[in-house]
């Protein structure tokens, strides 16, 4: 990829850095690969597509530190889920076998799992050694007549939020647009309700999460025609110039594929959430508004007074434990405000909230949820993590899975909220889930245990003999 191709995606129009000012998003520096590369923000942005054959073009390391690592679900092909690669040795390297090794990994692919596309990831080594894996892509396409994408998203080229770009920029340059729609089926056909068409970026079905959302949808009559990537087909995202809308459901991935739908297809989009009971309502609030149908926003302020108010009764119980407790939330990008919201909702205080990979625009959205004075944490090391916990009086630590045996090697509850966990927290219907698992967290006996001074210490500190 040419160096002024990634320029124009560091400098994305539609993202908030450049409201502030006109120097684009975080360039790469020395090291920050340690916190995702391009090539693993591309891949973990395209590979919940279902039914197709996902293809790491380089060593079989680049493959197996992060495959699957979002844990999302499927109704369907479980196909994204089978690691393929190159596997490229140093004697490929050496003779140039690369694109013959590529091209016979394709052909592979395509006898053995018939699948809808096959996506191809560079990777550095592939990248630096020139392989021309585009060509070889396009010459297989040709000879088999299944569609193969090239996802040019080398390590090297930056961080895992340059990735995600990348990889939307694969979708709309190879994939989006080249498919009609189908018919609207039966199935979601309302009598009376006219049915519109929606796109979702951003949203990953992590832990199948989006399965407590979509029969909302279904309800309203808003038909999904993609979802970017979580539980998607390759086939629906050939089709996501035809949206009348689209909700930008992660604060920074993705989202030039959402305005370069705007731009070129006239698809307006607004960015939303799907945590907690208020972000939830205004997500759908805001689908009514954006499509601009009076009947649906009536139809929408019906359902959201009747979830609302099951959620509500759900939650009671939950709310009288956790009410007061004191939350150090360290996640980033729309995670940093939207579970803040949901975390209020249940009466908790979120005593500061991780801002290490948000946009000047989830500062803002902070700022209007927790305050003027609200707290945010940059540093995610331990020593800064375990030093605002007992600063800040916190009775829970909310971050990622990285984050989980700095915790409990301190002896302090924890929670994961990233792309790891197991239990779906998004929709009216994962709050409860969410408020369960925080109480039982807090609330686990283990942990009075652990902090208790062990036997023969309290013998010793008494004088007593040590038996």
């Amino acid at each position: 990829m040419k160096a002024t191709e990634i320029a124009a995606l560091l400098d994305e129009p539609a993202c908030a850095h450049n409201a502030k000012e006109k120097s684009g998003c975080a360039k790469p520096k020395p090291g920050a690969t340690a916190g995702g590369c391009a090539f693993d923000g591309a891949q973990i942005a395209l590979l919940p597509i279902a039914d197709v054959a996902h293809i790491v073009h380089g060593p079989i390391a680049c493959a197996g530190s992060s495959w699957d690592n979002r844990g999302t679900r499927t109704t369907g092909p479980t196909l994204f889920k089978i690691g393929m690669t190159t596997d490229l040795t140093e004697q490929d390297v050496i003779m140039g076998r690369g694109e013959k090794r590529l091209f016979h990994a394709i052909k592979q692919a395509i006898d053995d799992h018939s699948p809808a596309a096959v996506f191809v990831y560079s990777t550095c080594v592939t990248a630096l050694i020139g392989d021309d894996f585009e060509a070889t892509c396009k010459a297989a396409a040709e000879r088999f007549g299944v569609p193969v994408v090239p996802v040019d998203a080398a390590g090297f080229y930056g961080t895992k939020n340059l990735g995600n770009r990348l990889g939307g920029e694969a979708m709309f340059k190879y994939v989006i647009g080249s498919r009609e729609p189908d018919p609207v089926p039966e199935s979601a056909q309302r009598p009376g309700i006219k049915v519109h068409a929606i796109n979702l970026i951003g949203e990953y079905n992590i832990a199948g999460e989006f399965f407590h959302v979509a029969p909302l949808f279904d309800e309203l009559g808003l038909r999904i025609l993609s979802t970017l990537s979580g539980d998607a087909r390759f086939r629906e995202v050939q089709t996501m110039h035809r949206a009348e809308a689209t909700m930008v459901v992660c604060a920074k991935a993705l989202l030039n594929v959402a305005r370069k739908l705007k731009e070129n297809y006239g698809v307006p989009f607004f960015e939303g959430s799907f945590y907690g009971v208020r972000d939830m309502s205004q997500a759908l609030r805001d689908f009514a508004k954006l499509l601009n149908d009076p009947d649906l926003t009536a139809r929408t302020e019906a359902l959201i007074v009747r979830e609302e108010a099951k959620s509500h009764a759900a939650l009671e119980p939950w709310r009288a434990r956790l009410k007061g407790k004191r939350v150090l939330l360290y996640t980033g990008g729309v995670k940093s405000w939207s579970i803040v919201s949901a975390l209020q909702d249940l009466g908790m205080e979120v005593v500061a909230t991780g801002t290490k990979k948000s946009t000047e625009e989830d500062k803002a959205r902070i700022r209007e949820i927790m305050g003027p004075d609200a707290k945010m944490i940059d540093d995610g090391s331990p020593k800064a993590l375990l030093g605002a916990y007992k600063d800040l009086r916190a009775d829970i630590l909310i971050a990622g899975g990285r984050n989980l045996y700095m915790a409990l090697k301190s002896r302090i509850p924890f929670l994961d909220i990233n792309q790891e966990r197991e239990f779906a927290y998004a929709g009216y219907a994962g709050m409860p889930e969410l408020a369960r698992q925080l109480a039982l967290t807090i609330e686990n006996p283990v942990w009075a245990a652990v902090r208790k001074p062990a036997p023969w210490a309290r013998e010793k500190a008494a004088g007593q003999p040590i038996t």
